[in-house]
């Protein structure tokens, strides 16, 4: 599947190399140092194409974003592998809903989507990937934990017996009866007859009348949720790469029953060394969502004549692992940001350049703390008048290398 157009990132020459990244690792509940080889690898989930793109996803995306960028300043290429899944329950449920051809909702829907990642400036994944076109990879895998004995038959339907991985539970750190909870809450069917433990998670289901499905070895049906990614990520990226990411509502069930899908499937493996996880966000005092329909669009944003670095500025004016609320007033103070920001600009001294490159890699070093390079800049951008002009280009390359924000 192609992804979208990447921005042109420039790099900061002349001032040595950014330290290492640091990222708070949902499975070890600490912060930790990222240790790439040459080549960072990084997954991190996609869409299910409908109600496209609203500020939660748009959050998400630039968090990763942001270690995207980190990871290029400190030296490193970068594999960046993201899904889309561009067939599912909630996708076909849209469609019967509005009486649209699931494909064309989620053509749109992903169209826009890229729309939206060029115009907040996001960096492409190398592999964008629809869990459609996935399926010959989920066969493989499913298979392959079929000969182990992990996989059992529900009128029809494949499931994965979960604690074929004993590691089952180390991502999202959740007890059982947490597990069972959240399960339920978030498209899990614990209550199921047939199956042997109620956290047991589908891996293919088979054809129901009405709906799409794929000839396979599996039998005709389609994939499950978790092991398209499972799949996708071992293929592009191979085992233990270096951070699997998406919003903290991924945590459980989605990245653990994937990671344990993975390493269940072939010995001594381990998935991801990271789990990275983004906050979530509100809108007027609840967690904004397809399902409730409380959703604000970068779409929307942008034919109302709201400048995408605006929206893209709210966005880091948040740590990315914070769930916080959306309101007008993010926005009010982002473009007022920026306007300081530019404003100011063009008296930056090299003196003042040359300390906010170090300020703000050392902010975003740790933790990817937009915040306090956003905080930086402003104390720079209020004394503005004290500069000649001559670092200029050196303060406009780094805050677009390291925030994605073009003055």
């Amino acid at each position: 599947m192609r992804a979208w157009s990447n921005p042109d990132v420039p790099r900061l020459d002349g001032f040595g190399s950014a330290p290492a990244v640091h990222v708070f690792n949902t499975a070890t509940r600490s912060v930790v140092e990222t240790r790439p080889e040459d080549t960072a690898r990084m997954y991190v989930c996609g869409i299910t194409p409908y109600d496209a793109t609203h500020i939660g996803h748009a959050a998400t995306y630039v968090a990763f974003d942001l270690l995207y960028r980190a990871w290029r300043d400190a030296g490193h290429g970068v594999l960046y592998v993201q899904n889309v899944t561009d067939v599912d329950d909630p996708l076909l449920e849209r469609a019967t809903a509005t009486d649209t051809d699931w494909r064309e909702l989620a053509d749109s829907q992903i169209e826009l989507f890229r729309d939206d990642m060029v115009a907040l400036r996001v960096i492409a994944p190398d592999e964008y990937v629809g869990a459609v076109e996935s399926i010959p990879l989920v066969v493989e895998i499913v298979e392959q934990l079929r000969e182990k004995g992990f996989v059992y038959d529900v009128d029809g339907d494949l499931y994965f017996a979960v604690h074929s991985d004993p590691r089952f539970g180390l991502v999202s750190g959740m007890d059982e009866q947490e597990m069972l909870r959240v399960f339920a809450e978030r498209g899990g069917d614990p209550d199921r007859p047939g199956k042997k433990h109620a956290l047991d998670c589908l891996l293919w289901q088979a054809e129901r009348p009405g709906e799409p499905a794929w000839d396979s070895a599996l039998g005709r049906g389609r994939p499950g949720w978790h092991v398209e990614c499972s799949s996708i990520a071992l293929r592009f990226l191979g085992e233990d790469f270096d951070v699997q990411g998406g919003g903290s509502d991924l945590a459980f069930p989605h990245h653990e029953m994937s990671a344990s899908e993975a390493q269940a499937a072939f010995d001594g493996l381990t998935f991801a060394s990271s789990y990275m996880h983004a906050g979530m966000v509100a809108l007027e005092g609840e967690k904004m969502s397809k399902s409730k329909g409380n959703l604000v669009f970068v779409s929307k944003l942008r034919e109302a004549g709201t400048d995408p670095m605006a929206i893209r500025l709210a966005l880091l004016a948040h740590h990315y692992r914070a769930d916080w609320e959306w309101t007008d007033a993010d926005l009010t103070r982002a473009e007022s940001r920026l306007a300081a920001w530019r404003k100011a600009l063009e008296s930056a001294s090299a003196a003042q350049a040359k300390q906010l490159v170090t300020v703000v890699r050392t902010a975003l070093a740790n933790d990817l703390d937009a915040p306090a390079a956003l905080g930086a800049i402003d104390s720079w951008a209020a004394n503005w008048h004290e500069g000649d002009g001559a670092g200029a280009d050196d303060v406009r390359r780094l805050i677009d290398a390291r925030l994605g924000i073009a003055l």
